[in-house]
């Protein structure tokens, strides 16, 4: 299981990336664009990721990597369980959600490294 400090650890790793809120959830962001949201309740967070990204982690992982069950989903959102996640794997998806949304010369800076982990 991976904790809620262990996430924000990773998450504010990323360059430019800064802590808010978002409705009753924390998010992470970087040039105010959303890579993550963490939902303590459901022991969970939401990220986005390439189709091709998120077709790939869901059917590799279907337990612990699904589609945002909404139209959400078809634009890549996607949840992690954290009760089941590696930080290896997790490190991989926020990486690969961090590069989706940051500017491309600041995900440059991330890119290869997030596949070298899953």
């Amino acid at each position: 299981m991976v904790t809620a400090e262990a996430l924000r650890e990773i998450a504010l790793s990323f360059l430019g990336a800064e802590e808010g809120p978002h409705f009753e959830m924390a998010s992470f962001r970087v040039k105010k664009k959303i890579f993550v949201t963490l939902n303590l309740e459901r022991q969970h967070i939401t990220l986005r990721l390439s189709a091709m990204d998120q077709s790939m982690f869901c059917e590799y992982h279907p337990a612990i990597v699904y589609p945002v069950s909404s139209a959400w989903g078809k634009h890549g959102w996607t949840h992690v369980n954290l009760e089941l996640v590696s930080e290896e794997l997790l490190k991989a998806l926020i990486t690969l959600s961090y590069c989706q949304v940051a500017p491309p010369k600041m995900a440059a800076q991330y890119q290869g490294s997030a596949e070298d982990r899953a």
